[in-house]
């Protein structure tokens, strides 16, 4: 699917609150982009985003949210980041230390077609630098944000899972799929997410939504100014 002469950008958000808290923030000039919800988790995301791409041929795609830090050093709580890259955990057989992924079984989410590559649990982002993803797992080098279908309840569950994804610096649960739309429908896609807590710490209190959607609007504003990001 080709975008159309004219395409729009279309700014992704995966729920109406972080939508509305984007919009207390100023939101994003509708010189922009188009701004849509793209729905919470994994499914909701693949399939909205799919049914957008479809409708709107958008010249390409930026997803804008929250998110949770592995490292709250290296990423803290309050900051945003364009993302390099996308992995996702969670694809596959088995769960916890025994969970095999889809490289692992052999079987690619998608098998490539049309001479593009499979895919199997990562992605390369638009305007990333890292071009090879044989070069996504050494966390130097690419900033890495990994989804998830449900989101590390604890302290414990983030540490396997960092485990698994050692580069990985944040955790969503809707990045990967959003992705993998775009790249079936040959879409450029961008992540911005802006840093609310750490990954496996569900007490709210220690939240700080707003500071992370503040983060990441004004990291998403000069990712969208930056035209070229679509070519």
């Amino acid at each position: 699917m080709a975008p159309s002469p004219g395409s729009p950008t279309l700014i992704l958000v995966p729920t109406a609150v972080e939508e509305r808290r984007l919009e207390d923030q100023g939101g994003f000039d509708p010189g922009l982009g188009l701004v849509a919800l793209c729905g919470f988790g994994p499914i909701a995301a693949a399939a909205r985003t799919a049914e957008l791409l479809s409708t709107l041929r958008p010249a390409r795609v930026v997803l804008v949210g929250i998110a949770g830090t592995f490292d709250a050093e290296l990423l803290p709580i309050g900051r945003a980041l364009a993302f390099d890259a996308v992995a996702v955990e969670g694809i596959g057989a088995g769960e916890g230390r025994d969970l095999a992924g889809p490289a692992a079984l052999g079987f690619p989410q998608w098998p490539g077609a049309g001479g593009s590559e499979a895919i199997h649990d990562r992605i390369v982002l638009a305007r990333s630098r890292v071009r090879d993803p044989a070069r996504l797992r050494d966390p130097e080098r690419t900033a890495l944000l990994l989804s998830t279908c449900a989101a590390s309840a604890s302290a414990a569950q983030a540490a396997l899972r960092r485990e698994r994804f050692p580069e990985a610096l944040a955790e969503d649960m809707e990045g990967f799929a959003v992705a993998l739309a775009c790249a079936l429908a040959g879409v450029p896609c961008q992540i911005v997410r802006g840093i609310s807590n750490v990954v496996g710490d569900r007490e709210p209190a220690r939240w700080r939504i707003p500071a992370a959607l503040a983060a990441a609007r004004l990291c998403a504003h000069e990712v969208l100014r930056q035209r070229d990001g679509a070519a």
